[in-house]
């Protein structure tokens, strides 16, 4: 089964969008996935809105994942180098830890992809990397089977250009 969905390559005017757009995230994961629910699909469906973590994902040391996200978006706001921020005792750059957002219907729910990409453009107020269908089943268990040494934002944006 193929799903619409959007995707964006991390930046920090992506995550910037996210956090003014969106609020604090519903969900933090201990993998540094970022996850909201939103209502603001077409006919007010709600949107899975999906940070999705760098390949071989490693957590800063001495920081939880509860954490994460808010400490890395007011470093960002005060102006710090998205290269040099503070986490826990290291200093990381914001591409060690996420690749990529992608938004798809939470519930199942069916939706053109132009449909899709219309309303996240709306919701976010940034254009998507690449929109249309994927196969999320293909890329879990291409992702599963690496060990979580692909890149989930690769594989969609794969996905995406076949």
């Amino acid at each position: 089964m193929r799903t619409a969905s959007a995707v964006w390559r991390c930046s920090v005017e992506l995550v910037l969008a996210l956090d003014e757009r969106l609020g604090p995230p519903t969900d933090n994961y201990v993998n540094g996935t970022q996850t909201w629910l939103a209502d603001n699909g077409p006919d007010a469906i709600t949107l899975e809105w999906r940070l999705h973590p760098v390949a071989v994902y490693r957590a800063p040391r001495d920081l939880s994942h509860y954490d994460l996200w808010e400490l890395v978006v007011d470093q960002l706001r005060a102006g710090v180098d998205a290269g040099e921020l503070a986490l826990g005792d290291e200093r990381r750059a914001l591409h060690s830890l996420w690749d990529g957002l992608e938004v798809f219907a939470a519930y199942g729910d069916e939706v053109e992809p132009a449909t899709l990409a219309q309303s996240a453009v709306a919701a976010l107020g940034l254009t998507p990397d690449a929109s249309g269908l994927v196969d999320h089943t293909r890329v879990g268990d291409e992702w599963e089977r690496s060990g979580g040494r692909l890149s989930i934002v690769s594989l969609l944006l794969e996905e995406l250009r076949t």
